[in-house]
């Protein structure tokens, strides 16, 4: 900035003053921003059954009659039953169920900002004149 100041005495006036001047400015900014997610989700479902069954039966009878009478005659019945019965059973169900959910994100976020401005002043008076008659010009 410059200044000039002037006064001379006398009979006549004279007055002057003067300044200018300039100004820079910048301004930089930055800003930065950055973040991540993960998200995970697993449902797995198992069922299982078993079932198992033996059976055995053995069933056996007999019979017999046998009878005289006193002429010499006679009579004989003889019956027998045999039964045998096996079984054998089994019953397996599996089942299986499954889900998987994965989820990622990553983000980043960079902002700058720069800025320059000038400016500039020039301001001036002066008065000019004799005892009486004072004038701006």
């Amino acid at each position: 900035m410059s200044d000039i100041e002037t006064y001379e005495g006398g009979n006549e006036v004279e007055y002057a003053d003067y300044s200018a001047g300039q100004e820079h400015g910048q301004l930089d900014q930055l800003h930065q921003a950055s973040g991540s997610e993960y998200s995970r989700n697993e449902d797995f479902n198992v069922y299982e059954q078993d079932h198992a069954a033996a059976e055995n039966t053995s069933f056996q009878q007999g019979h017999s009659v046998q009878w005289t009478d006193g002429n010499g005659a006679s009579y004989s019945e003889t019956d027998y039953t045999n039964y045998n019965h096996s079984a054998a059973e089994t019953d397996h169900i599996f089942a299986a169920s499954g889900s998987q959910s994965v989820e990622a994100s990553e983000w980043s976020e960079f902002d700058a900002l720069r800025e320059r401005f000038d400016t500039a002043f020039v301001d001036a008076t002066e008065f000019r004149g004799g005892a009486g008659e004072l004038t701006a010009k």
